[in-house]
């Protein structure tokens, strides 16, 4: 992983505070929420959406908002730079969003492609943000994806970031990293200057490459006085299976669709155009060289200026 994408995921990670206090292996926080009971008057209710956190960037009223969404681990900051470029470049509103547990977004046990998409279409519509330009990044684009089969009114055009609508088979060993995120442990009193390093020393015996370990640090957070983790590791360990595969749909979208790749990155095959073009007829593929599967982290000006020759 180049030097770059390291620089790139950092620039959006926030300033670290950390506590005196360290977490203990149990102190991981974890809301458990009741599952929602599904309404006897209807068969395939709709799951529960949960209210997420965004934040929207004003702009003109008249066009297409685009709306970020990010992918696993990640949070609506990984677009900060980006959405800011976009808003001063395009003159549009620009929407990043926390999906369900991460970020700032509260926690659920559902972690289901189709919770994801209800969140948003119901958030959406709230905004005055539809139909909108829908920008999702590995698993957020497989949730842009299911939205946009689902209600296609909601959607005006695509873009789908380095991912296709087909079981993820990723180079990273999601199940491993979430087990060593969740056996980090730091002793009490430990002076803050030691406490994040200590938890990249003990998540490196898992993860070597030093980008991947820092693009997850960004997920220990202080919370009164104590280091947490602010994604869900239970609910995203225990989905991770449905995380990296895709619901089967029968329907396509009719609207103009990208499918934005990395040069460097193995995470859309050749194998993979049949079943893109299959559910997204109008799908045109880009590809972004010297880009890994961060490529808005990796190449932020090809990235932006990807997405505006798409929207001209």
């Amino acid at each position: 992983v180049s030097a770059r994408l390291l620089q790139g995921m950092l620039r959006w990670t926030r300033a670290w505070r950390l506590p005196l206090r360290g977490l203990g292996p149990y102190s991981l926080s974890f809301s458990r929420v009741p599952v929602a009971p599904i309404s006897s008057g209807r068969s395939g209710a709709e799951p529960r959406s949960v209210l997420l956190s965004y934040k929207l960037l004003d702009g003109e009223a008249t066009r297409p908002a685009l709306v970020f969404l990010h992918g696993l681990f990640g949070s609506k900051t990984n677009f900060n730079s980006i959405a800011k470029a976009l808003a001063q470049q395009t003159g549009r509103r620009v929407l990043t969003v926390d999906a369900r547990n991460h970020g700032d977004s509260p926690h659920n046990p559902d972690m289901s492609y189709e919770a994801m998409s209800q969140d948003l279409q119901d958030l959406l519509p709230q905004l005055g943000l539809v139909p909108c330009v829908l920008i999702g990044h590995s698993m957020g684009g497989k949730t842009a994806m299911l939205l946009a089969l689902q209600r296609p009114e909601l959607v005006e055009r695509l873009i789908a970031v380095d991912i296709s609508p087909v079981e993820t088979t990723p180079s990273s060993n999601f199940p491993s990293y979430m087990a060593a995120m969740r056996a980090v442990d730091i002793p009490d009193e430990m002076p803050r200057s030691s406490a994040r390093k200590l938890a990249d020393e003990q998540l490196s015996t898992v993860i070597q490459d030093l980008a991947e370990r820092q693009f997850l640090l960004t997920n220990l957070v202080e919370v009164d006085g104590r280091l947490v983790w602010r994604v869900n590791l239970e609910a995203l360990a225990q989905h991770v299976d449905k995380i990296l595969a895709f619901p089967p749909r029968q329907e396509s979208y009719p609207g103009p669709t990208l499918f934005l790749l990395g040069g460097n990155s193995q995470y859309v095959h050749p194998s993979h155009h049949v079943e893109i073009r299959r559910l997204f007829p109008r799908a045109q593929l880009q590809t972004v060289p010297n880009a890994g599967h961060w490529i808005h982290a990796d190449c932020p000006q090809d990235f932006v200026a990807a997405i505006r020759g798409f929207l001209a």
